[in-house]
């Protein structure tokens, strides 16, 4: 049987963004299925795990994320803007629209979406928060235009609601967060444990 990772992110976050594919490549070389689980981190979680909205952070913080964010971007040699056309941004109509994703197409199709959300985010200056954006989105990564109208669906909401209270049980307080055999590994720089973790079940 082979091992599940469920993997928790904010398509607006740029660590999700770095970490994306090489997550991706490692659940795959490892066997391992992967649950999509998009969350509310700013609504829900923050405000019960002390995380902040990066405009309330203080200063010195700031900063040292944009330091942090060009030393992991020239290592991964993953291009990133620092200062995105359409950043901040809303992040939850993108979210529903990678569970519609999942539920219609499977979980493959749903990494596939999120890391186009994710690069038009950091990387192509698109706003994520536009139906338009989304719907060019999909079209782009050849998936059915329907799952736009299907993203407003209760029952996708719903699920939303699912993930982001599973990972509020899990623990989880940033993006991204993967949780493999039940342990909790938060950020893309953890990547190298998760990898470990894995090969270790394999």
């Amino acid at each position: 049987m082979s091992t599940t990772v469920d993997y928790y992110f904010t398509p607006q976050s740029p660590w999700t963004y770095l970490g994306h594919e090489r997550f991706a490549q490692i659940a795959r070389a490892a066997g391992a299925s992967v649950r999509v689980l998009p969350i509310d981190l700013g609504g829900k979680i923050f405000p019960i795990s002390g995380g902040l909205p990066l405009g309330q952070r203080a200063p010195q913080r700031q900063a040292y994320r944009l330091l942090e964010l060009q030393r992991y971007s020239d290592q991964l040699h993953a291009p990133l803007n620092l200062h995105p056309k359409y950043f901040p941004v809303a992040g939850d109509d993108a979210s529903r629209l990678i569970v519609a994703v999942e539920l219609h197409d499977g979980a493959d199709a749903a990494l596939q979406i999120g890391g186009a959300i994710f690069s038009a985010v950091w990387v192509r200056e698109r706003n994520i928060a536009d139906a338009q954006v989304l719907a060019e989105l999909l079209a782009e990564c050849g998936l059915s235009a329907q799952r736009l109208a299907q993203s407003r669906e209760p029952a996708v909401q719903q699920r939303y609601e699912a993930n982001t209270q599973r990972a509020i049980d899990a623990g989880v307080f940033g993006a991204p967060s993967y949780v493999a055999g039940g342990e909790l590994f938060w950020g893309q720089d953890r990547l190298d444990f998760v990898e470990r973790k894995l090969q270790a079940a394999a």
